[in-house]
Order: C-alpha cells, then structure tokens, then sequence
C-alpha cells in the first residue's frame, strides 16, 4: 500500500513538474496538421480492417470529419458552423467563452470519439488513442485545459452521433435485394456471386441534397442485342478493349481498383485482399494535396469535411440511380451471349451498373477540391503503393477523376456511357456541396495560394 502511495505522489509530482505553457505556445503545438492527418489515415486503416462496404465507409468518414471540424470552428472566427447549413444539422453546443480551450485536442477527440462509435475495432482504437493523446499532454497544455478541450470535444461528438443515428442507416440493415432475372438487369457475378450491396442506400439521409433525385441522369442506352444498336456497341467496346490492353490502361484499372474486398480462385481455393475503399483512396489524396500545399490544421480539416461530404451524397445519387435502372453488368451481358470465357481485368462489384460509383464520387471530390485549392494543381498520388497499386502524377483534380472515371472501362466492369454520366452526376453534386456547405464567411479568400 505504501509503494502504491508512493508511485502515485511521484507520478502526480511529475505531472505537476512539466512547464506549462501559455495558450499561444500550446495551441501551435496542438495545431500540427500532421498530427490529424496520421489520424484520418488511420481511420482509414481500421476501416479495411473491418470490411466497410463503400458507401457505408463514405458514411464514417464523413461524420467523423464533421466533428472535427465544428469542434475546431470557435477556434477561427472566420469559419462557421455547418449547422443549419447540411439537412436537418443544427449547430453543437458552444464552449464557454469565458474560458480556455484547446481546440486542436477538442477536434481530434470528436473526431476520434466519432470513428470509434462507427466501426468496429475498438482494440485499435485503444491502442492509437494512448499514443496521440500522450502526444497531447506532453505540449505543456494545463491539465484543467487539457481534460475541459477533451470534454468539449466528446460534446460535439455526441451531437454529431445523435444526428447521425436519425439517418436511417440503421433502419435497412439486413435488408435483402431480389433479383428480378428480367432482360437486361443485373444478376450476381462472378467468382464471389454476392448479394447486392445496400440497395436501400439511397434511403439514407443525405448532407447537401434537397432530394436524392436533384439530380438526374439521362436513361442508359436501351438493352438491344442487336448488333446495330447502341447498347451492343458499348458492350463490344468493352469487350474488344478487355482483349487488347495496354500496360498504361492496365495500370489505370488497377491504380483506380479501390475494392474493399477482392476475392481471388485458385483452383479449388478462394481468398480474399482487403484493401481502400474509393472514398478512402480520395481522402488520401486530400492528405497529400494539404500536406504539398502546406495547408494548416483549420484548412485541411476544412478539405477533409467537404470531401467526405461530396462522397456521401455522390455514392447516395449514384445508388438511386443504380437500383432505380438496375443495369446488368458488361461481363453477364458477354458470357451470356458470345463468349462464355471472357473476364474483366477487374473483379465485377456486387450492384448494378448505371452509373459508375468511382466516376460519380470522384467527380463530385475533385470539383470540391478544385474549388477549395485550385484548378491545376498538380499531384502525385501514391497513397495506394502499400497496396501493391503504384504511383501517379495528374496536372489537376479534372484529370485525376476522368482518369478514375475511365478505369472502370479498361478494367472491364463498366460501359462507356456508365463512367461518362456517372461523371458529369458528380461534377454536379460536388458543385453543390460547394454551393451548400458554406465553411469560410469569406470564402473569396479560400483558393489565394
């Protein structure tokens, strides 16, 4: 009992023996955007470990992110609220003006209290969590300031949790999509032949959309297996160029492959890889982007939180359309009628085709990201080099998403109006989140450097 006595007096000595500094020294400290962007990233990481589907993965990131960002607005008076802004958010509680904060700790704590409750790995979050916030309380932050900036960001987590558990995510969990088998329509694929994946997506609540049908894609071309007619053409297109790739169009497909859950056949065996999601491999880019641009703690929270918005509502157009033209997919279409061997270079994802998920979601990220730093702005992505997907280089956000866009031809999954439509639905949903979620009063002010 004595010994125990004794550690806790030496331990609270020392506690009491480090400088403490003055808000203007802390605060810079705490401000490290490298700091919140080793956490983005790994959120990411817990995200593939726990199998996210795509658009339920679009979902973490975007509250998440949220959070962070209104816990760390009262810190710069010249951002604001999303509150009232985003459908059916009101603004978080306000910390108490007359005393001190640090916002910086505040921030990541919603943000980590956030990505806790949405996935499922808490073991990894206990372990990151004692690293960074021992990072924290090393800055020379006073106690009483420390744990009051941790309790008012789990406040601010709270009312984003709150918000988030009236979306109807919960609601069409387990909810099963029947195939119909009519001419034309999607069927299972191989070599996994899994169930549709969230058909009932688009029921979700959205951020920036007045309706999920705001915006509106033109019909596809008609299913006509007459070889005259514009669906065949798309189709062979898509067979004739699964045949002859080039090695730069192999590299496309596979940089852009972004499958969460890639199943492999090897005779009689399968196996899975897991790897980023298309939500995650654009978030990583924002981290390069902030981390090239130099953007501060306030700026890329900022890139951050819209991104993750545009992807929300981008995968939320993209899936109403999807189940509402239930297109069947490029390899049904070739093995049933002219070549029973064919495969894509690419795995087929388990939903219909019309339009493409990666063309919408990246269009809708790159225009936000245009906006916020820039047209051509020149970046080299190599975030997915881990994964085995190589490195490269575009001139600007524009050309980074067409080239998104057209993978999913090359790779055989998609036909060429599916990732062109697909498109130009999500140039048009990136313009509204721009449009809707106004971060920075001033925002003439956002794109100077």
């Amino acid at each position: 009992m004595r010994f125990r006595l004794l550690s806790l007096v030496i331990i609270t000595f020392c506690y009491g023996c480090k400088k403490e500094l003055s808000p203007a020294e802390y605060n810079a400290k705490a401000a490290d955007p490298e700091l919140f962007h080793e956490t983005a990233t790994y959120l990411t990481d817990v995200i593939i470990h726990d199998i996210f589907k795509p658009p339920v993965a679009s979902r973490i990131y975007s509250y998440s992110f949220l959070a962070a960002y209104e816990a760390l607005v009262p810190q710069h008076p010249e951002y604001q609220s999303l509150g009232a802004q985003l459908v059916k958010f009101t603004a978080p509680p306000q910390p108490d003006s007359s005393l001190q904060y640090c916002f910086p700790l505040a921030s990541i704590k919603a943000f980590t209290t956030v990505a806790r409750t949405l996935t499922f790995s808490g073991d990894m979050w206990d372990k990151y969590e004692k690293g960074l916030f021992e990072k924290y309380q090393n800055m020379g932050i006073p106690q009483e300031v420390y744990e009051r900036s941790l309790t008012y960001g789990d406040s601010v987590a709270k009312h984003v949790l709150a918000y988030s558990g009236k979306d109807n995510y919960k609601e069409i969990r387990g909810y099963r999509y029947t195939v119909t088998h009519a001419p034309g329509t999607w069927v299972p694929t191989p070599p996994a032949y899994a169930d549709a994946c969230e058909p009932m997506w688009n029921t979700v609540r959205t951020f920036t959309l007045d309706s999920i049908t705001q915006f509106r894609c033109p019909p596809p071309a008609k299913y006509d297996l007459d070889k005259n007619s514009k669906f065949m053409k798309l189709a062979m297109e898509v067979y004739n160029t699964g045949k002859t790739l080039t090695e730069d169009q192999k590299a496309s497909a596979y940089f852009w492959d972004d499958n969460a859950f890639v199943t492999n056949v090897v005779g009689h065996a399968m196996f899975a890889n897991k790897k980023m999601t298309p939500a995650g491999h654009w978030l990583a880019i924002v981290r390069t982007v902030a981390t090239d641009k130099k953007l501060d703690l306030m700026r890329s929270t900022e890139a951050y939180t819209l991104s993750a918005l545009s992807l929300f509502d981008a995968f939320s157009a993209c899936w109403d359309e999807k189940y509402r033209t239930v297109r069947i997919r490029p390899e049904t279409v070739i093995n049933n009628n002219w070549d029973p061997n064919w495969r894509p270079f690419l795995e087929t994802p388990a939903f219909p085709e019309y339009v493409s998920g990666h063309s919408t979601i990246s269009a809708a990220c790159g225009v936000v990201l245009t906006n916020l730093v820039g047209d051509n702005v020149a970046f080299t992505d190599s975030t997915e080099h881990k994964y085995g997907h190589g490195v490269k280089s575009f001139s600007s956000f524009k050309e980074a998403y067409w080239d998104a866009s057209m993978s999913r031809v090359y790779g055989g999954i998609h036909f060429r109006d599916g990732v062109e439509e697909g498109t130009y639905l999500g140039e048009k949903i990136g313009a509204n989140v721009w449009k809707r979620a106004v971060t920075k009063k001033d925002r003439h002010a956002i794109a100077s450097n």
